[in-house]
């Protein structure tokens, strides 16, 4: 039942996902989340971000950020990393997850998104069929819904851990 929620692959940060091996590997496409996964929740761009964007599009991926912030929030962030964008996406529904796909002109399975709340990016992501990564949240101290939500993730998080065979591998075919 928890397994819609779980995420293809988890690590300690966005800028920890070894993004060279999964271009290798074929992958092409990277939809963002921004707040929490790539910059503290409201705050600009950093020059980490910026900078992991560059080697980003030097590898030859598209990139899109999506986020349900307004477009007041996001289009300055996407422009400054020169990725494409959609913003009041409305995660956890699909729809936008997949125009990401479309905007980047790529396909499903070879994109992976990359986010930092469970019932928010990673359930979308998993809903639209592309891989989810979540990654831990950059700042602790965030809006009061989201501090309720993360109480629940911790409940899926348990029950994925225990599902990680012994190399750390969630076997999203079980």
């Amino acid at each position: 039942m928890l397994k819609c929620f779980y995420p293809s692959r988890y690590y300690e940060s966005a800028y920890d996902i070894e993004y060279e091996k999964l271009y290798g590997d074929g992958f092409r496409g990277i939809i963002f989340d921004v707040d929490n996964t790539l910059v503290e929740h409201g705050a600009p761009v950093t020059d980490r971000a910026r900078e992991l964007f560059s080697s980003l599009h030097k590898m030859g991926y598209e990139t899109c950020i999506i986020s349900n912030n307004s477009e007041a929030r996001v289009k300055p962030l996407a422009d400054i990393v020169g990725s494409k964008y959609v913003s009041k996406a409305g995660k956890p529904s699909p729809v936008n997850y997949i125009k990401a796909v479309e905007i980047m002109k790529c396909s499903r399975d070879t994109v992976f998104f990359v986010g930092d709340q469970i019932f928010t990016d990673v359930w979308g992501a998993n809903r639209a069929g592309i891989k989810s990564f979540l990654v831990k949240p950059i700042d602790r101290h965030e809006e009061i819904q989201i501090v309720l939500k993360r109480y629940l993730e911790r409940i899926v998080l348990y029950f994925y851990r225990k599902s990680l065979d012994k190399e750390g591998k969630y076997n999203e075919n079980d």
